[in-house]
């Protein structure tokens, strides 16, 4: 004994005492720091942002697309409905407005239960613990990982308010089905705004919170409302709802039906053009999750119209097509299986051994170049190929526009004769040259004759559609009737590079080969560019580029972007003009004709390639120009059917029927230096006034034919 007394009084007791008490310390500051280093600095929290949703509009704000990792939206808490809140409260941690960021309560019963169970399960958890939790550190349940989560809170509700907190929270906890934040989930799961929610509806997703898998009510209805009646009772029990709003809540129906994919919808070829254009740009994290506020030219309602009729008419194509292949299908319903005509026949075929025409529209402003309709196939969903921005196609006759700008600034006027006459052209290995001008059909084949067999030598012989010249008619009449010969013709006179140079200068960017036969539009172009092109003559000689965008701003409101028009003096103001008076021609007259049902000033051009493969119309008011196109994908001949470009122009001005409706009647504006005289359009000089054929033409001042 006394020697224990001794001890305890001795240098070497005190010495240990000491160094065991200096390990303590050592150890617990190595232990602090080690639990320190893995909490971030709370202040981080003030600049934190969650992944966000991008948000796109059309050019009427009409929210028509989002593009998202998760779907989220942060909102501020006076948005979100008190019964949700008291509810989120009531189940998860109904002293929040007393502690101090954990619950020293809640975490013993955490710990007596996981002691029981033998597993770490059971979590204890205050709001501000599961805010620290879902924000700065993993879930996985460790003990290390649970004093972080302590200490994390703890410094949270230091820095925040209550309020501040659950608004955090409200906006960041995970409700299943790629929903974040309870806005989020409110358009999941019931597709409505926060401030529509009714009390069980909020209380359904407060059920959602620690297991949404679980209490899915699209796959466990029976689960969600035992879950979301738990939360209504628990509301009443701590005085947030009363009896009536309790036993009203609990009747309400879940839902039934899941919201659906986006499918179809209307403008997905135009939303997927400009994720390839802000992709790059502002790169993917930024685009997906940086909350983006994208404002675009697009009018969803119009898109909408010509995604319903283009599909509509190409589907009655199509059944004439089945038809001839002994299929039957309901030219109204695209989604309808196909028969055939013998219901007693084994073996029915499928709806894809028919082929399916495809199409492509688009709408743009003649002024700014803003882009209102981009349909870029029949379906997204099937064919994410937009064959108005990416397919390169043959635009047949609808290139003669640049043909016939070429004329006109070679001093060419629409009264001018051309010759519509056969002509043969053969090429020596270096360039292209005619047979003589004035030889018969007979002897330009027996011509030829000479040549057949040389390898040195090609010939070709162009002919109009229907295989008939008029011999000498005025520039004018050429292009209402899209005479082949006459483009040729006059490629031959003026030279195919001063045609290039027109259709550079128009906008086109695509290589066009130095041919004769560049006239008939051999070469393959965009949609897109080719429309843009077309435009510059009905806005006065003046190009401006197709655009799509208006702005971008980041998620607080400031502008990161916005369209700035930039222009570009293409043709004379007088020239465009006389050559959309010339198109307008095609539409009173030629081969557009099925839009004179609009009763409005047109200005437009058909085109049809060789064997039928690809059917254009590009028209033009003052104010709008749209493009339409058929065809398919594998350049197959549709020559049996005798469908043109005159065939897509009828579905085109169904569709501009609809576009066009609210749009003022207006033709297009003259410009100085334009006078107007009555002239013979056979002979193309002046008319005299008992003339019964003459026609009011316009001309460049001092062009006018003087001459009777």
């Amino acid at each position: 004994m006394y020697r224990i007394q001794k001890f305890l009084t001795s240098k070497l007791f005190v010495f240990s005492l000491l160094c065991g008490l200096f390990l303590c310390i050592l150890g617990g500051a190595v232990f602090m720091r080690y639990i320190f280093s893995g909490i971030p600095p709370v202040y981080e929290m003030e600049e934190y942002t969650p992944s966000l949703t991008s948000k796109v509009f059309d050019r009427n704000g009409k929210l028509i697309h989002e593009f998202s990792i998760e779907k989220r939206s942060v909102v501020p808490l006076e948005e979100i409905p008190v019964d949700l809140q008291n509810g989120v409260v009531a189940m998860e941690d109904r002293v929040f407005f007393q502690h101090a960021g954990f619950s020293v309560r809640g975490i013993l019963r955490a710990l007596l239960n996981d002691i029981v169970t033998g597993r770490a399960k059971q979590g204890g958890s205050t709001l501000t613990q599961q805010l620290s939790r879902g924000v700065f550190l993993t879930q996985q349940k460790k003990i290390i990982r649970k004093i972080r989560e302590i200490v994390l809170a703890v410094q949270i509700e230091h820095r925040f308010s209550k309020p501040e907190i659950l608004q955090l929270y409200l906006n960041e906890i995970y409700l299943g089905s790629g929903a974040y934040g309870v806005k989020a989930a409110a358009k999941r799961y019931f597709n409505k705004e926060l401030s529509e929610l009714t009390t069980g509806e909020a209380a359904l997703l407060v059920g959602l919170i620690p297991s949404p898998g679980n209490y899915n009510p699209f796959a466990n209805p029976q689960r969600a409302r035992e879950r979301r009646n738990l939360v209504l009772q628990v509301m009443h029990e701590q005085g947030y709802i009363s009896a009536e709003d309790l036993q009203k809540a609990k009747a309400e129906p879940l839902p039934e039906k899941e919201p659906t994919p986006d499918g179809d919808k209307p403008g997905l070829y135009f939303i997927e053009h400009i994720r390839r254009i802000l992709e790059p740009k502002y790169g993917t994290e930024t685009l997906w999750k940086g909350g983006l506020n994208i404002y675009t030219t697009l009018d969803i309602d119009q898109q909408a119209v010509a995604e319903e009729i283009m599909n509509k008419k190409l589907q009655e194509f199509d059944a004439v097509i089945a038809k001839g292949m002994g299929i039957e299908i309901d030219p109204n319903d695209p989604e309808a299986d196909t028969h055939k005509a013998d219901p007693g026949e084994e073996n029915v075929p499928p709806r894809e051994e028919y082929p399916r025409l495809q199409g492509a529209f688009m709408v743009r402003d003649v002024k700014s170049g803003a882009v209102r309709v981009m349909v870029g196939g029949r379906s997204f969903t099937q064919s994410k190929f937009n064959r108005a921005t990416q397919a390169k196609r043959q635009p047949g006759s609808s290139f003669k526009p640049y043909v016939w700008m070429a004329a006109l600034q070679q001093g060419y006027t629409p009264a001018t004769l051309v010759k519509d006459l056969p002509t043969m052209f053969y090429f020596d290995g270096r360039n292209w040259h005619t047979f003589d001008e004035n030889a018969d059909l007979y002897s330009l084949d027996l011509a030829a004759q000479s040549f057949i067999g040389s390898k040195a030598f090609t010939v070709w012989v162009p002919q109009n559609y229907g295989g008939r010249s008029d011999g000498w008619i005025t520039l004018r009449r050429a292009l209402e009737k899209s005479k082949n010969l006459v483009a040729v013709n006059l490629i031959d006179a003026i030279g195919a590079r001063k045609v290039i140079d027109v259709a550079r200068k128009a906008g086109l960017t695509a290589p066009l080969p130095p041919v004769p036969a560049l006239g008939l539009g051999v070469a393959v172009i965009n949609m897109d560019e080719h429309l843009a092109a077309l435009t510059t003559f009905a806005n006065g000689g003046i190009h401006t580029d197709n655009y799509y965008i208006e702005r971008v701003e980041d998620n607080n409101g400031r502008i990161l972007e916005e369209h700035i028009a930039n222009e570009r003096e293409a043709f004379t103001p007088q020239n465009a003009y006389l050559l959309i008076n010339m198109m307008k021609g095609v539409v009173q007259r030629g081969s557009g004709a099925a839009a004179n049902r609009l009763k409005r000033p047109i200005a437009g051009k058909t085109g049809t390639t060789q064997s039928h493969r690809d059917m254009w119309f590009v028209g033009m008011t003052p104010h709008t120009a749209a493009a339409a196109w058929m065809g398919y994908d594998d350049d197959t001949s549709q020559e049996k059917y005798h469908w043109t470009g005159s065939t897509t122009a009828r579905w085109w001005t169904e569709i501009m029927e609809q576009i066009l409706k609210d749009e003022p009647a207006d033709d297009f504006a003259v410009p100085e230096g334009i006078s107007f005289s009555y002239i013979n359009p056979n002979t193309g000089k002046l008319a005299t006034p008992t003339d019964p054929n003459k026609f009011l033409e316009a001309f460049k001042k001092g062009t006018a034919p003087t001459s009777f």
